[in-house]
């Protein structure tokens, strides 16, 4: 329920937003227009200050939604519904890389950029919330909650509360970084990068809970650790998660350092950068599910199988 609630609440702020942009978006003063494709780099009227690629843009697009598709069916078929929000997050990051078409074709398109922008930067706030919601399942399926810092149902509770937090500090700074207007555009910039940076500081808080977890289980808990080889089952699941928690700390060092440098910074001006340090992480985040879905590892059959003191019982793997 809590992850529902914060599901629609994510959904509800985002839509919220073009309303607010739209009353913050009042223009400076008049510059005329210059060819948007003569010098982008030069170009005040081009927030990205480059012409984003269509072929690399068309590749990553496609490799998103199959990957949203892929979940999708298998959340369907196998269960773990509870990662329905990486789902969303994949779909609605999809939305930000499509519009980059659309500014390729008009850079000087607000509106195109409004919807780019606030899609693609606010969407791992999804993928961050499924991470704190799997390692809560994890421990509860491993009956190893003790070896966390805080409960279980307290990991989802204080972190993904954490996650909608910082999620609607972005979203507001977010809103005013895309007025035209300077004074409003530095303060929501100001305001965006500390709703990253803390993000950041909560993500890696959870990491080191998490390496904890993992450093906890083998000291305390052998015969559960040696059960499973480290490529199978819940193991592999592990290591997943951990995968997963390392693109999206690539990705969270990423733009709180593009964003302190300005919109027009080294990082932010630079396409590859976009690319390598934020799109393909957060990828690699996501799509370790597709090789190993949670529903497929944490069934009540398989828990079965495990003895109370972490033996495996006979037929067990």
């Amino acid at each position: 329920m809590l992850l529902r609630g914060c599901l629609n609440r994510w959904i509800i702020t985002l839509s919220c937003l073009f309303t607010i942009v739209s009353a913050t978006s009042h223009p400076g003063p008049y510059i005329p227009e210059p060819n948007p494709f003569a010098d982008p780099a030069n170009d005040p009227y081009n927030p990205f200050r480059y012409i984003p690629n269509n072929t690399v843009t068309g590749v990553s697009l496609g490799l998103y939604l199959l990957t949203g598709l892929t979940l999708t069916f298998y959340a369907w078929r196998w269960g773990a519904r509870w990662m329905t929000v990486l789902i969303v997050g994949t779909y609605t990051f999809s939305i930000g890389l499509t519009m980059r078409f659309a500014l390729a074709n008009d850079p000087h398109n607000e509106t195109f950029y409004i919807i780019e922008y606030l899609f693609v930067v606010l969407s791992p706030c999804a993928f961050i919330a499924a991470d704190y919601v799997l390692l809560s399942q994890l421990a509860t399926w491993l009956g190893a909650g003790e070896h966390l810092v805080i409960s279980p149902n307290r990991v989802t509770l204080v972190f993904v509360l954490s996650d909608v937090t910082t999620f609607c500090v972005q979203a507001a700074g977010g809103g005013l970084s895309t007025s035209r207007n300077l004074a409003t555009l530095l303060k929501g910039s100001h305001v965006f990068v500390g709703g990253l940076a803390a993000q950041l500081l909560s993500f890696f808080l959870f990491t080191m809970m998490y390496l904890r977890f993992l450093y906890r289980l083998r000291k305390y808990m052998p015969h559960l650790w040696l059960s499973t080889r480290w490529y199978k089952g819940w193991r592999l699941l592990t290591n997943f998660l951990l995968v997963s928690c390392v693109g999206i700390l690539i990705r969270s060092f990423y733009r709180t350092i593009e964003l302190s440098e300005g919109f027009t910074g080294y990082l932010a001006i630079h396409e590859v950068y976009f690319y390598a340090l934020d799109t393909y992480p957060l990828y690699i985040a996501i799509t370790v599910y597709v090789i190993l879905w949670p529903g497929w590892v944490l069934t009540e059959d398989a828990r079965m199988k495990l003895s109370p003191d972490g033996e495996v019982r006979s037929g067990g793997g």
